[in-house]
């Protein structure tokens, strides 16, 4: 006789939003303490290292600063995430949306010979529609032919990717840049104005604060949002009730790859004035903003708490490096683990295994 090992997976109620909150702090507090012993394997206190975090993220108006620059573009690509996974749609591409959106306010700012008064605004329009058009061809791929929207957004990164490189190595390589990969500085007209002393692009700011509260009424309080939500918790329900689920996609990622293009516009008008190369537009603020709608369960108002979070990791992840020693790789190891623990905190709020052993 061999020993019998049989599970069965049994599917949980909706779990209450209370419960949904504390699991989700939960997740972070283990990948906290993960991440803890594999610093304190790489010889740092891990105690020490978060003390730092804290105190380089938040400890000063310099590092408070840096905290609220750095979650201005995961605010705006996480509200438009929330969005797009409500239907179901797995957008993995707002990096590649938002160098797009960078890419479009560089060519009305450098190019488009609009008076001075209307440059932000069609640089923000340019911004919007260039990140919805590069989120729509995964769009209509996935609603047509079936094709994988994982893979094709995230293809459509690499793309984006090289073809920022391409205009800064090539067409849009600035003369009086003396021999460097990136265009010429825009004018004073086509930058965003900062809060003194700090980085902190405020119209941006508060967009995305506008954005969030939009996003979330939308959701909740308009028929397109119910379509929305009826498409991602039941396709076979949405089709019965004739939901256009071509229609409903095609919405999410309009708005979703808009919203990252918008961060792009932001980091070029706000904090680069000028089209470098895709690294120093973006430090991955496409993906962790995967991480920022995830852990905020897919509610663009939550979205505002969670940006800032990663705003903190981000910030004080370079003061670990530099004061630490610790590899750049650092942050990706805080994204990683919560991404890690979120994913398995959602298997285990809505289902139940359960194990028996027996003999055959």
């Amino acid at each position: 006789m061999k020993p019998l090992s049989l599970f069965r997976v049994e599917r949980r109620p909706i779990p209450s939003g209370q419960v949904v909150v504390l699991v989700s702090i939960l997740a972070i507090l283990a990948a906290l303490v993960v991440a803890g012993a594999f610093f304190q394997a790489y010889g740092v206190s891990a105690i020490r290292a978060y003390q730092l975090i804290v105190k380089g993220a938040l400890g000063s108006k310099l590092g408070l600063a840096e905290t609220v620059r750095r979650a201005i573009p995961l605010l705006l690509c996480g509200v438009g995430l929330t969005i797009a996974f409500r239907a179901l749609f797995w957008n993995i591409g707002a990096e590649g949306q938002l160098l797009l959106g960078a890419v479009a306010a560089a060519g009305v700012a450098l190019f488009s010979g609009l008076p001075d008064v209307l440059l932000l605004p069609a640089m923000f329009i340019a911004g919007f529609f260039a990140g919805a058009l590069w989120g729509l061809i995964p769009a209509a791929l996935k609603a047509r032919l079936g094709i994988n929207d994982v893979i094709t957004t995230l293809m459509m990164n690499y793309i984006a990717i090289y073809l920022v490189e391409w205009l800064i190595h090539g067409p849009w390589r600035g003369p009086t840049m003396r021999g460097f990969a990136y265009t010429d500085k825009f004018p004073s007209a086509a930058t965003l104005p900062t809060i003194s002393w700090t980085r902190i692009h405020w119209p941006t700011l508060l967009l995305g604060l506008a954005l969030a509260v939009l996003a979330y009424l939308l959701i909740t309080r308009t028929r397109a949002g119910f379509e929305i939500r009826v498409v991602g918790e039941n396709p076979d329900a949405a089709r019965f009730a004739g939901i256009s689920g071509f229609k409903t996609t095609l919405l999410v990622m309009l708005i979703s790859g808009g919203l990252a293009g918008l961060a792009g516009v932001g980091e070029v008008a706000g904090i680069h004035k000028m089209l470098l190369g895709p690294t120093h537009i973006s430090m991955g603020y496409g993906y962790t903003a995967i991480i920022v709608a995830w852990l905020a369960r897919r509610n663009p108002l939550a979205v505002i708490v969670t940006s800032l979070l990663f705003g903190i990791i981000m910030s004080g992840g370079d003061v670990i490096r530099v004061s630490l020693g610790l590899p750049f790789q650092v942050i990706n190891l805080f994204n990683g683990l919560i991404l890690f623990f979120l994913i398995g905190s959602e298997l285990l709020m809505h289902y139940k295994i359960s194990f028996s052993f027996g003999r055959r």
